[in-house]
């Protein structure tokens, strides 16, 4: 009879590199929030992967990259805290834009960490297929990883393999959580999250990484939920181009996140947005404390 495992798998990966959207992909539900811009997570995301014979519990973490910014420096802490929680790492690399600094920074620090690592060079549907062979011999050269493979997350391809890949790494051992149990994050925090992607889907220039939400109520009546939140910005001119003209930049925002929301929910949504200003809160060490990053 083949042992069970269970076990942490920290995703790590510089900016952009694809780490939410593969934990989404693996779970089959929407945990992590995605765009197009990079530093969308900002904190780090529980989820678990049940299978027959095994337990993954991923950890995706915010992007790994040289900065000096008081908010970027604290999303860098805590993504390198979960490598030492972790029982294997995941390196992720997107090789249709690769980010050498940021990858030659991480592979440094995995160099000082005695942990298993998988290499998955991800977003090959964007990339011609000929160019791989070299860059994964590259990468296997550079580091003794477990093994080097090729995946998509957006599409799938190539994950099967990686789970098998990572099982493989986990240490024999019974579930660490419930067989029904996706994260360990409460409602509020994906409420949050959720709002807050749509912030920065639809706005642009410097607002996504100057704002962060708060959820200030949450109430259940029936199968009605009425969610009362506050999108924090640091400048009064970000204020109103959150808000729009005629307030239509917040309601598509509300609109948009209510939708998603009730999905998370299944039930009717009411939400409350509000915008405040806090004066450069992404350099205050209390305000990123207090926004819960």
């Amino acid at each position: 009879m083949t042992p069970f495992k269970s076990g942490y798998v920290a995703i790590a990966g510089a900016p952009n590199a694809g780490k939410s959207t593969l934990l989404n992909r693996l779970l089959g539900e929407k945990l992590s929030i995605t765009s197009r811009k990079p530093q969308t997570t900002r904190n780090r995301i529980l989820g678990v992967v049940h299978r027959d014979s095994s337990q993954m519990v991923f950890l995706d973490t915010p992007g790994v990259h040289v900065t000096s910014s008081t908010l970027n420096v604290k999303m860098v802490d805590i993504a390198l805290s979960a490598f030492g929680d972790a029982d294997a790492l995941l390196l992720m690399m997107d090789v249709s834009d690769p980010d050498k600094l940021s990858e030659e920074y991480l592979v440094k620090k995995l160099t000082a960490i005695n942990k298993p690592v998988i290499l998955a060079l991800n977003k090959i549907d964007a990339v011609k297929k000929a160019t791989l062979p070299e860059t994964t011999g590259y990468w296997e050269g550079v580091f003794p990883f477990k093994a080097v493979l090729q995946i998509s997350a957006k599409h799938g391809d190539g994950v099967d393999v990686l789970l098998d890949e990572l099982e493989k790494l986990l240490p024999e051992g019974p579930p660490l959580y419930p067989e029904d149990m996706l994260t360990d994050l409460p409602t509020r925090f994906f409420t949050a999250e959720m709002i807050r992607e749509k912030v920065f889907r639809l706005t642009g220039q410097e607002i996504p990484y100057s704002s962060a939400v708060t959820v200030d109520s949450f109430s259940e009546k029936g199968d009605l939920v009425s969610i009362h939140a506050t999108i924090h910005v640091e400048r009064d001119s970000q204020k109103g181009i959150v808000i729009g003209k005629g307030g239509s930049k917040l309601k598509q925002i509300g609109e948009d996140a209510r939708k998603e929301i009730e999905k998370l929910l299944e039930k009717r949504v009411y939400l409350k947005l509000f915008v405040r200003v806090q004066k450069n809160w992404t350099r205050d060490t209390k305000a990123i404390a207090k926004f819960g990053v």
